[in-house]
């Protein structure tokens, strides 16, 4: 371990497999202490033992992200035992289904929002007051190109990641005169499975491992990042800011 987050608390959502694992390990070993929240019980496991593989320690919460009352259980929870959040990571999403948008299912359109748009604004709701407590308090929101460039068929997820980044504007400039600091993380093209999904004739050797795109992730977690309501994007070359 490097040590940058030695000491801090981070909570990762969607942190049993691709970049939310990555991210989650990627933390570990600088030190963070990981709060890791995701569905499935066994993935939140193996998880745990590659964060102990690189020396780090978690807390593990099998949590389905839909389920809003729980989101403030676990701010309730994390207050209990550590007074603060130093970190979010908002990771968890939703694909849905690719179709025209007069074809959406309102079910499928629902489950997408829930996790994609709703679940970041009840984490902000329920964690807000945990990072202020932090002396540099990072929330750091998944999103994608597609916010922005809204491609035929995949309304669903091009609408809520739109919204997502309209939700993490709106939150940083209300705590811009605070020591939190709120941003969007553009992974771009991952070796994922949501990525497999969308695109399953690709080949997914051709794409950044969640690994290399996490690493890009941890500058922005750190209390001398200071820049607040951006879009930043990973790049082999390096992090930059989008917009």
């Amino acid at each position: 371990m490097t040590g940058r987050l030695e000491g801090r608390v981070a909570l990762v959502t969607g942190a049993s497999r691709g970049l939310g694992a990555s991210a989650a390990v990627a933390l570990a070993r600088e030190g963070a202490h990981i709060i890791a929240t995701a569905r499935t019980e066994g993935g939140l496991t193996e998880l745990d033992d590659q964060i102990k593989a690189v020396g780090g320690s978690a807390t593990l919460v099998p949590l389905d992200i839909k389920d809003f009352d729980a989101i403030d259980r676990l701010g309730a929870a994390i207050f209990e035992r550590w007074k603060k959040l130093d970190i979010l990571i908002g990771n968890a999403g939703a694909l849905g289904k690719l179709t025209p948008l007069a074809h959406v299912e309102p079910k499928m359109w629902d489950d997408v929002m829930a996790v994609n748009v709703t679940a970041n604004y009840r984490l902000i709701r329920s964690l807000d007051p945990l990072l202020r407590a932090s002396d540099a308090g990072r929330a750091i929101f998944v999103t994608s190109g597609l916010a922005f460039k809204c491609w035929a068929y995949w309304g669903p997820y091009s609408i809520s990641k739109a919204a997502l980044e309209a939700i993490v504007r709106t939150y940083a400039n209300e705590v811009a005169t605070t020591s939190v600091r709120a941003n969007c993380f553009s992974p771009g093209p991952t070796r994922t499975k949501l990525r497999a999904v969308a695109m399953p004739g690709e080949d997914p050797e051709t794409l950044p491992h969640p690994d290399e795109v996490a690493e890009q992730i941890i500058p922005m977690c750190l209390p001398d990042f200071t820049d607040n309501g951006g879009v930043w994007k990973y790049d082999p070359k390096g992090l930059f800011k989008q917009f």
